[in-house]
């Protein structure tokens, strides 16, 4: 007899009876049996306080268990009322203010079942997801998640399951069935689920679901897919409905031959009928079948574990993965990324509300580190049911937020890439490029590369973040440059902008911004940062030994010019000096006027009275106007850094 008749039975033929409702919910028919609870309560006169209180209790366990929270939480509230008097009432009320994202509510509940039941693991995680989820709320991850309406429906659609070597193929439950049309599950209230696939056309967009029709199908209640790494079997999980004797889920496996799947066997993971298994998934390698159980030995809910996948229905023993990853509340729905690797949904570790999906890692020595995927991927609603694409960070999953009747719907995510480059130019001190310039980059994530700089003088190499990195330019017969990037730790794509100039080693170079007091070798207090400058390079450049050369413009005796040249020179020398370069680095030379500038093409292309190789000698600068001739003056004032030596303390 199917569910549907047998509530017609209850109600429209017998008196309805408490024993029925008990006998309902025992056996996980949570939607009859609170539909009989409901009857009974509106029977029950308000002075049977404790008989009332009772029915609230268990009709608000019923609704949580079917995903109804506000009738879970309004029947919770009514045993409140009549005083029942189970101390677990505070957490489950704890448990559904949670489930409804009244995270101050929940905190209270939860800490009333802390006073009553110290240090117990649900209240105090309870506690935990709730002060997390503000955080999660307000920092939320970068994954980008859609409502997939090409796979949703009116009713309820949830275990997406990816198919296919190009994952071209997506299979999923939903009770919009026509196999399963006159059939209607006691614990759900809702049909049962039939097996639908979706596939990609030529230009790579999802078609509208069909549903499964091969001899996997049962008429029974079927689903929560998953394919062995060579796609050729199917693990899920099967439900069938007996009014007689009632019986629980079990794990089902069905072989592909050509483009259809065989009738579904029973997979022989344990011997008995009676033990509840569900939720399979298998391994990539093919070396283990995980899967959800309620048996013997476990950690309080309903547990995950593994068996090694021998033959298609060969296994071995049951192994718990310990408690790590499961707790007194329930750990449902793995999915196996890779050997050290797993996402699952749980209600027992702190999360937002309801089921979460959390990702756990296994480290070199045996022990799961378990983490919560986040906000938008959670929420307070039931999260659970995910699968990737390959390599992919991004893949489906299912939830039954914004959904007023607790139904379940397909939604996508994907995680953008982040990219972090470093980009730029490698040019001499006049931006010209530089033939065989080479940029050497070494981070602690354990880079260490060259990359010749283009034609045209720029580079660009890809970084990752929150990652500190050293950097050198470096050319024949130029100084080296070295330049420290700490990336930022936001995952956020970046783009850092650096550019070399690197001095050559064959010819003078002008240190620009080097300033006197009139007429004096007095450094003034604006020079110090080009100074810093030459310092970093002479740091960048330990071998090198340089000559400083102080020069002045055409005005004044030969000999007075040498003299305050070479005082400034010295001025530049023991500033150096002083900020830790070797004495025997350095030389001080005055040239005074002896030594005129030569024009270069970034300064004709700055000042277009002087053309590129003129020699601003004194006949030159002469012939100029007053205003051209300060100009001139001014380009001739200048000290500049000449290597003299490239094999300074080298042994």
């Amino acid at each position: 007899m199917c569910a549907v008749v047998a509530i017609c039975a209850l109600f429209g033929c017998k008196s309805v009876k408490l024993s029925d409702a008990e006998e309902k919910q025992r056996v996980g028919e949570y939607y009859a049996a609170a539909e009989i609870y409901r009857k009974l309560y509106r029977k029950t006169k308000p002075d049977q306080k404790e008989l009332r209180s009772y029915i609230a209790y268990r009709m608000g366990d019923c609704e949580r268990l079917v995903g109804n929270i506000p009738r879970s939480v309004s029947a919770y509230a009514n045993a409140l009322r009549y005083n029942y008097p189970d101390s677990t009432l505070y957490l489950r009320l704890g448990q559904t203010y949670h489930r409804n994202g009244r995270y101050a509510d929940a905190i209270k509940y939860y800490t009333e079942y802390l006073a009553r039941v110290p240090n117990s693991p649900l209240a105090l995680n309870g506690i935990a997801g709730c002060e997390a989820a503000v955080q999660w709320n307000d920092h939320p991850t970068l994954y980008q998640v859609a409502r997939m309406e090409v796979f949703n429906s009116r009713r309820s659609e949830f275990s997406p399951a990816l198919f296919g070597e190009k994952h071209d193929q997506l299979y999923f439950n939903s009770t919009r069935g026509v196999v399963h049309k006159d059939s209607v599950n006691a614990i759900t209230g809702t049909k049962n689920n039939a097996l639908y696939v979706s596939k990609k056309d030529e230009q790579g967009n999802w078609q509208k679901p069909e549903e499964v029709t091969d001899a996997v199908v049962s008429g029974f209640d079927e689903g929560t897919p998953s394919f062995s790494g060579d796609w050729n079997t199917m693990y899920y999980t099967y439900c069938p409905d007996d009014a007689i004797d009632p019986r629980t889920a079990e794990i089902y496996y069905s072989t592909r031959s050509g483009a259809a799947w065989g009738k579904g066997q029973r997979a022989a993971i344990v011997k008995d009928s009676i033990t509840l298994l569900a939720h399979p998934a298998a391994s990539p390698d093919g070396r283990y079948l995980y899967f959800v159980a309620d048996a013997v030995g476990g950690y309080g809910g309903k547990d995950l574990f593994r068996t090694r996948l021998i033959g298609a229905n060969d296994f071995g023993g049951m192994e718990n993965l310990g408690p790590d990853i499961n707790t007194e509340g329930d750990e449902l729905f793995p999915f196996v990324r890779d050997s050290a690797t797993i996402y699952f949904a749980s209600s027992g570790h702190p999360g937002l509300g309801g089921l979460d999906i959390f990702k756990a890692t296994l480290d070199s020595l045996g022990k799961w580190h378990v983490a919560n995927m986040g906000v938008p991927v959670n929420s307070n609603a039931d999260d659970f049911g995910i699968t990737f694409a390959g390599d992919a960070e991004a893949g489906f999953f299912s939830s039954n937020r914004n959904d007023a009747r607790g139904w379940d719907h397909i939604y996508s995510f994907a995680y953008p890439v982040v990219t972090i480059f470093i980009e730029g130019y490698v040019t001499d001190a006049e931006e010209n490029t530089i033939e065989n310039a080479m940029v050497h980059i070494v981070g602690k994530d354990g880079l260490n590369v060259r990359v010749p700089v283009r034609p045209d003088g720029s580079y660009r190499v890809e970084l990752e973040r929150d990652i500190s990195y050293v950097m050198m330019a470096n050319a024949p017969n130029f100084l080296n440059q070295n330049f420290e990037l700490k990336t930022d730790a936001e995952e956020r794509s970046e783009t850092y902008y650096v550019d070399f100039y690197l001095s050559p080693a064959d010819r003078p170079v002008v240190v620009e911004n080097i300033f006197y007091d009139y007429d004096k070798a007095t450094l003034r207090p604006e020079s110090k940062e080009a100074l810093d400058k030459l310092i970093r390079i002479l740091d960048d450049n330990p071998h090198v030994t340089i000559e400083l050369g102080a020069h002045t413009d055409r005005k004044g005796s030969a000999a007075y010019n040498e003299r305050l040249a070479q005082r400034r020179a010295q001025s530049v020398v023991d500033y150096l000096i002083e900020a830790g370069i070797a004495t025997a680095r350095l030389t001080a030379k005055g040239y005074g006027k002896t030594v005129p500038k030569t024009i270069t093409a970034k300064m004709a292309e700055a000042y277009g009275f002087l053309p590129e190789g003129t020699v601003l000698d004194e006949a030159f600068v002469e012939s100029l106007t007053p205003e051209q001739q300060e100009t001139a003056d001014q380009i001739n004032r200048r000290t500049e850094f000449t290597v003299t030596g490239l094999e300074y303390n080298l042994r």
